[in-house]
């Protein structure tokens, strides 16, 4: 199975988790989505006021200079991760 394979059947998988993750792991999903998805974080941060989306755009920033192979791969070992908890 390629890469791009198993990230889309990580997508799946992460819809389907037997519990649902805090918010720390919920954040790094996100954050090694788009980094996979879309590469490094663009735009600008959101205002003090948009707290949910700062900080998603900061998981996401956070992940800066990361290939988008190596994002994928460990999207998909942390989904495989908490499949198994």
């Amino acid at each position: 199975m390629s890469m791009q394979e198993q990230f889309a059947q990580a997508q799946a998988d992460s819809k389907n988790l037997p519990e649902r993750p805090d918010n720390m792991t919920l954040l790094k999903i996100y954050g090694l989505y788009k980094q996979a998805s879309a590469g490094d974080a663009t735009g600008e941060r959101p205002g003090f006021t948009d707290m949910v989306g700062r900080a998603k755009f900061d998981a996401w920033d956070g992940f800066k200079g990361t290939s988008k192979e190596d994002a994928m791969q460990q999207y998909v070992d942390l989904i495989e991760e908490l499949k198994d908890e």
